[in-house]
C-alpha cells in the first residue's frame, strides 16, 4: 500500500484568522485611584493634587495603565482628566476602566486596522489557541466584521473547527 497521504487541511481553501497577531504588547497595570482619597473614600482637590504631584509616574513608562476607583467613592470626571494628564508623558496607553476595558480598548484598536475586505468570500478560520490573553471581546468582534464578507466562519484549527456561520446562497 503506497498510497500518497494528501494533507486535505494545506489544500483547502481555508483562510486562518489569529488573534493572537493582533496583541499589542506590553505591560498591564491599573491605577487605582482610592490611594489619592482621604480615608480611601473622600475626594478632596487641595490632597488629591497633592498626591499627584508627588506621586512617582516613572513607574508606568511604556505601560499600558488602567485607571479605575475600586471602592464606592464619588470621583469626578476632572478627576480622571488629571491623572490621564499626569500619565500622559510615561504611559503607552491610558483608558478609564478595567484591564479588561483596556484590552478590549487595545484590541478594538488594532481590529479598525484590519483589511476586512481581503476576507470576501472566503472560509475564514478564527484561530482558538493562543499564548496570550485573547479576550471573549475580540471573538465577538471578528465574527461583527468578518459575516457580512465571508462564505462562512469557523471557530479553532484547520483540522478541527466548529462551524459558526456559513452564508446561504440568496444572502
Amino acid at each position: 500500500m503506497d498510497e500518497e497521504i494528501v494533507n486535505r487541511v494545506a489544500k483547502s481553501n481555508l483562510v486562518s484568522f489569529d488573534l493572537e497577531e493582533l496583541y499589542v504588547p506590553g505591560e498591564r497595570v491599573a491605577l487605582d485611584m482610592k490611594n489619592f482619597l482621604y480615608q480611601e473614600l473622600i475626594l478632596k482637590e487641595k490632597d488629591f493634587r497633592e498626591h499627584i504631584k508627588n506621586h512617582n509616574w516613572k513607574f508606568y513608562k511604556d505601560k499600558h495603565v488602567a485607571v479605575l476607583c475600586s471602592v464606592d467613592a464619588i470621583i469626578p470626571t476632572w478627576a480622571f482628566m488629571l491623572i490621564s494628564s499626569a500619565l500622559h508623558p510615561f504611559a503607552k496607553s491610558i483608558v478609564a476602566g478595567t484591564l479588561q476595558e483596556l484590552e478590549n480598548l487595545l484590541f478594538t484598536q488594532q481590529l479598525q486596522i484590519v483589511d476586512w475586505q481581503k476576507f470576501q468570500n472566503l472560509k475564514v478560520v478564527v484561530k482558538g489557541c493562543s499564548k496570550v490573553n485573547v479576550p471573549v471581546f475580540a471573538y465577538v468582534e471578528v465574527v461583527n466584521k468578518l459575516k457580512p464578507l465571508a462564505s462562512s466562519i469557523m471557530f479553532g484549527e484547520a483540522c478541527s473547527t466548529v462551524p459558526i456561520y456559513k452564508k446561504r446562497t440568496q444572502e
